[in-house]
């Protein structure tokens, strides 16, 4: 069985979000559109999203002086516009839905649950899923799937569409990514709309 796992396509990580950048809006779309073109590929998709607390500060997840490294401004608060779903991405290709960050920080789908309380494991060995991609819009949150899930399946980043708010924090990023995929034996396509095609392969 092999899932998609669609990674935080919310609002406040698109233009006018908390933590928007140009091109968010169009990573969305640009999701939809593969999953419309590959969605006979998989068995399940499964979609995360942020869903933060929003009368305290979520452990430390929010700051009015952010770094954006461990902390950051108040972002996808549960049951508002910001941690709705971008509304380019079609979510009735989702199957499954899982929501993180209540109360703590959280950056990995793993961390989350679904609405019952089934977590992302529990879900994978019932729906006996032995292989996983991604599709997601920020390194920050590349960086967090790659070792957990390669150390339980095998593992294809799809598309990482979008990189991180400044050019030096996402530079840090992409090379934390490169090196995670080297690590494991991954080879990485990057089709991002700010840099050029490359692969990078360990």
């Amino acid at each position: 069985m092999r899932a998609l796992f669609v990674v935080d396509v919310q609002n406040d990580f698109t233009e006018g979000g908390a933590l928007g950048v140009d091109g968010g809006a169009a990573v969305a779309a640009g999701i939809t559109d593969y999953l419309r073109a590959h969605r006979s590929k998989y068995d399940v998709v499964i979609s995360s999203r942020d869903w933060h607390d929003g009368d305290n500060d979520n452990s430390g997840h929010f700051s009015d002086t952010p770094d954006f490294v461990d902390t950051w401004p108040t972002h996808c608060v549960a049951d508002t516009i910001g941690a709705a779903y971008h509304p380019a991405l079609d979510v009735s290709l989702i199957d499954r839905q899982i929501k993180k960050g209540q109360g703590v920080p959280a950056y990995s789908i793993f961390e989350g649950a679904t609405d019952s309380g089934q977590s992302v494991l529990e879900l994978l060995d019932e729906l006996n899923v032995d292989e996983v991609h991604i599709v997601f819009t920020r390194y920050v949150s590349m960086v967090t799937q790659v070792p957990e899930v390669r150390r339980m399946l095998p593992l294809k980043i799809v598309r990482p569409f979008r990189q991180d708010y400044t050019r030096k924090k996402r530079g840090e990023y992409r090379d934390r990514v490169h090196a995670l995929l080297a690590d494991v034996g991954l080879t990485y396509v990057c089709v991002a709309p700010d840099e050029p095609r490359r692969t990078v392969a360990a």
